[in-house]
């Protein structure tokens, strides 16, 4: 069976985009320093997958296909990591499709990469 093991991000700025990444999930350099055109982060402690990011002179998508979703434990979790996030770089984005109840917030990195932050004790 097949797993996941790295997750692959765009970035004009490699090392820009490491320092935000590694802050904002503890992770540290596979190989111990960021080259500017490819480097892969892994978790400081523990196990889970890779974030391996490359070099793109790609436009960011306002609406990615594929984006990183990030468990908070609860509402509070939520609201505290969103505003670390923002205080490392990231920026909260004028999301037009919020349902009415959302368990999520949508966030851009200082790339302008979209991930999400949820609320996992909400329904």
């Amino acid at each position: 069976m097949l797993t996941i093991g790295t997750i692959v991000m765009g970035a004009a700025d490699v090392r820009r985009a490491a320092d935000f990444w590694g802050a904002a999930l503890g992770y540290v350099p596979r190989d111990g320093a960021v080259d500017a055109d490819w480097t892969v982060l892994v978790p400081a402690e523990g196990p889970g997958p890779g974030l391996a990011l490359g070099l793109s002179t790609s436009p960011v998508q306002d609406r990615p296909r594929v984006h990183l979703d990030l468990y908070a434990a609860d509402a509070a979790e939520q609201e505290a990591e969103v505003a670390r996030l923002v205080a490392l770089g990231a920026r909260q984005v004028d999301w037009d499709a919020y349902p009415e109840d959302p368990d999520f917030v949508v966030l851009a990195d200082p790339e302008g990469n979209r991930f999400c932050v949820i609320d996992a004790t909400h329904g």
